[in-house]
């Protein structure tokens, strides 16, 4: 008689032995399961079934198919962390833990650390220039230099989270010698917007100044006071050249 009794099946008096599962090979569960990714292919987002709601699935839905999105999101993620902790502790799980992607998906798109800080530097690089432009064209159509310009940097500082994390890179680039070029593109453009208006002198004077008024309403929070501003920017431009 066997130490332990035979498990019944059906209610029957018959007693009917439980076979045996059939031995499966390692990782045949994980790949009903889908765990593992084919070899070449974008790594998946995790995500158990029913549990997200329907806006939640189609966004995710939406970010698969769009691997430039996800490519958006990792640049825009990096510098965030950047930012916050310096480039020395930047890692590809924090980045992806804030881009809210699998961490397979930052090694998928950049293979490197240093890939992946160069992408997020040139988007954030590349939206600098593209505000420049966007002064430039203001600056142009307006007989007021200073009163424009005042009015474009309080423009610029309406989005509050964008601005603090471009100003700690900014203040960021004094440690770390690769966010340079980030914090040059600014001063240079603004330089440039400016020298062929007032001058090299009055357009590194103002330069300073704005960047002044920029930094201390970042850290107190408190609006820019745009008359003091612009009456001060002002007093920096050389008048006009007489006509003859």
């Amino acid at each position: 008689m066997p130490p332990y009794p035979t498990p019944r099946v059906g209610g029957s008096d018959s007693q009917t032995p439980i076979e045996p599962e059939s031995p499966t090979t390692p990782g045949s569960a994980r790949k009903r399961a889908g765990a593992e990714t084919p070899a070449g292919s974008e790594p998946r987002e995790a995500t158990a079934p029913g549990t997200a709601d329907p806006a939640t699935r189609e966004r995710r839905v939406q970010r698969a198919r769009d691997p430039e999105a996800r490519k958006r999101a990792l640049a825009d993620a990096v510098i965030e962390i950047v930012a916050e902790v310096g480039i020395g502790r930047t890692t590809h799980r924090a980045v992806a833990a804030r881009a809210g992607l699998p961490l397979g998906a930052t090694t998928y798109y950049f293979p490197t650390l240093d890939d992946l800080i160069a992408a997020g530097l040139a988007q954030a690089t590349d939206a600098m220039t593209a505000d420049l432009h966007s002064w430039d064209e203001r600056l142009r159509s307006t007989p007021d230099l200073a009163k424009a310009l005042v009015e474009l940097v309080a423009e610029y500082l309406i989005d509050r989270r964008r601005v603090q994390i471009e100003y700690e890179l900014y203040v960021a680039a004094a440690r770390d010698v690769e966010l340079r070029s980030f914090a040059l593109a600014w001063l240079d453009g603004l330089n440039d917007l400016l020298v062929p208006r007032v001058g090299l002198d009055a357009a590194q004077n103002i330069s300073a100044l704005v960047d002044g008024a920029m930094i201390q309403s970042v850290v107190t929070g408190k609006p820019l006071n745009e008359p003091l501003l612009t009456a001060a920017i002002k007093q920096l431009t050389p008048p006009a050249p007489s006509p003859t």
